[in-house]
């Protein structure tokens, strides 16, 4: 396997990249889910990183110099064990990160996708692993953004804004974004994203 802390600059710059990211409520899976629908294929980078540790013998050995060699037993990742080390310091959360963003970048590059999800981009700084040409934020009001999780996670209010609070602000994501998709249920997610659609196909032609 390629090493991972030196990523080959030909690999980012093979491929136009577009990130979509956005606070945990606002609607990223249903915009994935769109372009799925129009052919374009998104990269899940948190499924990802959860398949790369149950399955990549060059991570779980690092995981495993890192941690201990309890993180895995039989080849099974033990979360319980991975959350507490990640619980204990911003340290450790860091060295974590070290380890498993890079080899999820490597993964999509290696990918057919040009596209990928990252609710994290920012505060992990995985945007300056992948250098997106764009960064297409999901945006929805606080109220609505909280509905949807006490109704997806069936948690209650004050949890669902715990969640919320423990994420970067949406303004300063909006802010470190190229483009915006407004879901709050009134505007036309749809036409957003066909808009959205065009302008960057215009503008790869441009740069052809």
């Amino acid at each position: 396997m390629e090493k991972r802390d030196n990523l080959d600059l030909t690999m980012i710059e093979s491929k136009m990249i577009i990130a979509i990211t956005g606070g945990i409520g606002s609607g990223k899976s249903y915009l994935s889910k769109l372009l799925a629908d129009k052919g374009i294929g998104v990269y899940d980078c948190d499924d990802s990183a959860k398949r790369l540790m149950a399955s990549d013998r060059t991570l779980q050995s690092a995981l495993k110099q890192l941690v201990g060699d309890d993180i895995y037993k039989d080849n099974v990742l033990q979360k319980a064990i991975l959350a507490k080390f990640l619980l204990a310091s911003e340290s450790n959360k860091q060295a974590v990160n070290a380890i498993v963003h890079p080899a999820v970048a490597l993964d999509f590059f290696q990918s057919p996708y040009q596209w990928l999800e990252s609710a994290i981009l920012f505060e992990s700084h995985f945007d300056r692993l992948i250098r997106p040409h764009k960064v297409l934020c999901v945006t929805a009001p606080m109220g609505i953004r909280i509905e949807r999780i006490m109704n997806r996670d069936h948690i209650t209010r004050e949890k669902a804004m715990e969640w919320i609070a423990k994420q970067m602000p949406q303004e300063e994501i909006i802010s470190k974004s190229d483009l915006e998709i407004v879901n709050d249920g009134i505007a036309d997610v749809p036409q957003q994203l066909n808009l959205i659609l065009q302008q960057i196909e215009q503008e790869a032609k441009t740069n052809l």
